[in-house]
């Protein structure tokens, strides 16, 4: 092929390329670039010009004008993306001196922090996090802990039910057949028991499920589940880690109390409440009566241990399940009196936080 006729051909398809590469340019800074890229000192053009040199006098004299001509076309092809963006070319359209604007960023959850805040405080004096699944069968959700076939706990207005594959039936529980949403963090209160090793000192924070949905409930919330079992654990043990958590959570000053209750997985039994922030006890329409129960706790039930293969008459000891949700509502001067603000993702309430 003739020079000059390989030079014309590379001149078209140069011509084409700028003509395509240059609808993709949005923006002043993107057009200055694409100028020096093809008509600059070093440019795609540019370089491609320097070889009309080499070619014989009667073949430049008919490549040289096809040359000024794609030059002149890209050049006004140029000058009129840059009317249509509407920059005269000269002025930079970012100051390059200014300091750079910093992104936004974000933060944690409040609940992932009141978990950290949680697992940090019981560590402090020797529980360990340790997890446990949140979907689980009907035997450590139930059944391992005392609670008979007819329980309303497991109604299906209050529990959510799924149907396990055939590999996890057995009949060793006429209800073991079922999976479960957890609707607590006690079901890993005989797993852990199952691993065998003592004394349990565990802090077990997952998500539980339940069907309700309210000012203090919600379908999906957290539990924190405390477990110690030893020999010779008794109540004023169970008092002295709730007083110890209270207080670090709460501060010194605010006011606790266990009432007397009733939970088929611990004897005696307790529910836990703790003075409402947001009346100062007066009675809102958060805790109506000046407390809000945050959990329940009390000594292990004897069939408990059982299920969990550990001998009642020498172990002993307690357990305790409170949401982490409710839990942290009540901190000092936070005054969230609606549980369901925390999951709304409303960016003006999650960032004051």
């Amino acid at each position: 092929m003739r020079y000059d006729i390989q030079m014309q051909n590379l001149l078209k398809k140069l011509q084409e390329e700028a003509t395509h590469a240059l609808t993709s340019v949005k923006i002043a800074d993107e057009l200055r670039v694409f100028e020096v890229a093809y008509l600059g000192r070093k440019g795609k053009l540019t370089e491609l010009l320097k070889q009309l040199g080499s070619l014989p006098i009667e073949q430049r004299k008919t490549v040289g004008p096809i040359a000024n001509a794609t030059k002149q076309s890209i050049a006004d092809a140029i000058a009129h993306r840059r009317e249509t963006l509407g920059v005269d070319g000269k002025t930079p359209s970012v100051d390059v001196t200014l300091p750079g604007i910093r992104p936004s960023e974000g933060h944690l959850h409040l609940m992932t922090q009141a978990i950290a805040e949680i697992e940090d405080i019981f560590s402090r004096i020797g529980f360990n996090r340790v997890r446990h699944p949140e979907v689980d069968t009907d035997w450590y959700a139930f059944g391992s802990l005392n609670m008979p076939a007819d329980h309303p706990a497991r109604d299906e207005w209050e529990t959510f039910f799924v149907t396990a594959p055939k590999t996890l039936q057995t009949t060793n529980y006429k209800l073991q057949t079922h999976l479960v949403l957890t609707p607590h963090t006690s079901n890993g209160q005989v797993r852990e028991m199952e691993r065998g090793k003592l004394p349990i000192r565990m802090i077990n924070i997952g998500k539980s499920y339940r069907r309700q949905s309210d000012i203090s409930h919600v379908p999906m919330f957290h539990q924190f589940e405390g477990l110690y079992i030893d020999t010779n654990v008794t109540i004023a043990h169970l008092k002295g880690v709730i007083e110890y958590f209270v207080h670090q959570f709460f501060g010194s000053n605010r006011s606790y109390r266990l009432r007397p209750y009733h939970f088929q997985f611990t004897e005696p039994s307790f529910e836990i409440d703790i003075s409402c922030d947001i009346c100062a006890g007066k009675g809102c329409r958060l805790c109506k009566e000046g407390w809000l129960e945050l959990g329940g706790a009390g000594m292990v039930h004897p069939n408990v241990l059982k299920a969990g293969k550990i001998d009642p008459k020498k172990y002993s000891g307690f357990a305790f399940g409170w949401g982490v949700e409710r839990t942290y509502m009540m901190k000092e001067g936070l005054k969230i009196d609606d549980i369901r603000l925390l999951y709304k993702n409303d960016l003006r309430f999650l960032e004051q936080f």
